[in-house]
């Protein structure tokens, strides 16, 4: 019987859905699967024909608008796969055994990392996001964290206008009929292991970056049956997440690049002792904030900047993606000078691509109810606390990324999910996990963590690179194809010849 016609179900959800022969990749922020190979068994080649298998249906179709250009969708084949919002509800038994982007956005960084050299790829944008029906974004949420920048971002007043914003994407959300609690990794694997049956295909690949890799790693305890091998990049354990681990992420990636630093005599001179400034200057701008006011292009006005404890530690996190201009930032700020960290900071926020692509929805579903019911406030601040002793208390129970983290739970009001979602992966399915030593969002060392019980697992670490090292890492690009290609011995071979960045040195 159809989904949509059985009785007191949800609503059934459509999910987008890309594939393509030789001409797309796979790299998402969601999950992305990748046939094992270019055959499938089904009547056509994959996507060309329409199946419906339980209550999951996949019917061919246009391909779906993105938020950037994605050129190389003229010559995909596309679809949608039509699931059950809440299988708990149907009468289809349900698994036993989140961040937020569109999987399908990310083909171009894909294609430049050759994962469509000899395979069919497939990317299917995970329920809630940008095209998928329902589509859970927020732009109000987007907007908020911009205006914020001109806010002290540990105050109590920015909290209660933080919650705010997440309660009127609450609302968004409730208003466009979507059960808030089945936006979640349980619903989310069995969406992937659906579209894998509705495809014909008997096995593949998958390929899950930051969020995608939390996902990745419950989907192959929850459906492992069709999975070839698995890798996974910018390591977010699903029994580690929360805001603690967000703390000890950002001290590894700045340790990372302090000692890059350190160990270039041209960074050491110029920059001596750049760590302790650093923290120094964290200290002294959450007891005295600095504004300032800056440019942004997209932004008809000045906006204003308030430069505190809490943003120069979340400017960092993200700034270790440009990690040669970070030392002479840091030491500019220590002389005196705000403006371009003030102007990255800006930047990113009222980016046209950091407005009204994110499903928060989602997020929320994937933090409220998978997160925040296992970790404290309490165990928040003493992970700050242990990576980070000498910041101010006031800090540490916004861990970076996460800020008001339980705060909005309570809004969003979601129930806890079963307390097994948080166990570990324990698989022999082949897996690589992979790391850059600059990661600062999710740390180099969850990525050895995970590997400790995936017994035909590959834990590297690209040094001198940030979160996500597929994208900004050719050596990285040339271990995960191989690994794809021989699961059991990927060419690590690439990183004995990395260097450093050659950081900037002022006059």
């Amino acid at each position: 019987m159809s989904p949509r016609t059985t009785p007191r179900r949800r609503p059934a959800r459509r999910l987008p859905a890309a594939l393509a022969g030789a001409t797309a990749g796979a790299l998402v922020v969601g999950l992305a699967v990748t046939p094992a190979h270019a055959g499938s068994g089904t009547d056509g080649p994959i996507g060309t024909v329409a199946r419906t298998v339980g209550d999951a249906r996949f019917r061919p179709g246009p391909c779906p608008r993105t938020a950037d250009p994605v050129p190389d969708l003229a010559r995909a084949r596309c679809g949608t796969l039509t699931v059950p919002e809440n299988r708990s509800r149907t009468k289809e038994p349900k698994a036993s055994g989140g961040s937020g982007d569109d999987a399908v956005s990310e083909i171009p960084m894909a294609l430049a990392g050759n994962l469509n050299r000899d395979r069919d790829v497939i990317f299917m944008s995970q329920r809630g996001t940008y095209w998928a029906d329902p589509e859970l974004t927020c732009p109000n949420i987007d907007e908020f964290n911009a205006r914020a920048l001109g806010l002290v971002s540990n105050a109590p007043s920015t909290g209660r206008l933080h919650v705010e914003a997440t309660r009127a994407c609450r609302d968004r959300v409730d208003a466009r009929g979507a059960e808030r609690s089945t936006y979640n990794d349980i619903e989310s694997s069995a969406d992937y292991d659906a579209l894998r049956k509705t495809l014909g295909v008997k096995k593949w690949n998958v390929f899950g970056i930051s969020y995608g890799t939390h996902l990745a790693l419950n989907y192959m305890r929850l459906h492992p049956k069709g999975i070839r091998s698995v890798g996974i990049d910018g390591v977010l354990p699903p029994s580690l997440a929360g805001g603690a681990v967000t703390w000890k992420a950002a001290r590894e990636g700045f340790d990372g690049l302090f000692k890059a630093c350190e160990e270039q005599p041209a960074c050491d001179n110029r920059y001596p002792n750049l760590k302790a400034t650093f923290l120094r200057l964290v200290s002294e701008l959450e007891a005295d904030p600095v504004t300032t006011t800056v440019t942004v292009p997209v932004h008809p006005e000045p906006v204003k900047v308030v430069l505190d404890g809490g943003n120069l530690v979340g400017w960092l996190t993200s700034a270790t993606h440009v990690a040669a201009g970070v030392p002479r930032s840091i030491d500019e700020l220590a002389h005196g000078d705000p403006q371009r960290i003030a102007e990255q900071l800006a930047g990113g926020k009222y980016s046209p691509q950091a407005i009204g692509r994110v499903a928060h929805g989602l997020v929320h579903g994937v933090f409220c109810g998978q997160w925040t019911p296992y970790e404290s406030r309490s165990d928040i601040v003493r992970g700050g606390r242990r990576a980070f002793p000498s910041f101010p208390r006031s800090m540490l129970a916004n861990a970076p990324q996460l800020a008001w983290l339980h705060d909005d739970c309570r809004a969003w009001d979601v129930p806890p999910a079963p307390p097994w979602i948080r166990d570990v992966t324990r698989s022999d399915i082949p897996t690589l996990a992979l790391s850059g030593g600059f990661d600062a969002q999710t740390a180099p060392s969850n990525g050895a963590y995970a590997a400790r019980t995936l017994s035909r697992s590959h834990a590297v670490t690209v040094p001198y690179v940030a979160h996500v090292v597929f994208a900004d890492s050719r050596c990285a690009q040339t271990i995960t194809t191989s690994f794809f290609d021989d699961p059991a011995a990927p060419d690590t071979r690439c990183l004995a010849g990395l260097q450093p960045p050659e950081f900037e040195i002022a006059p």
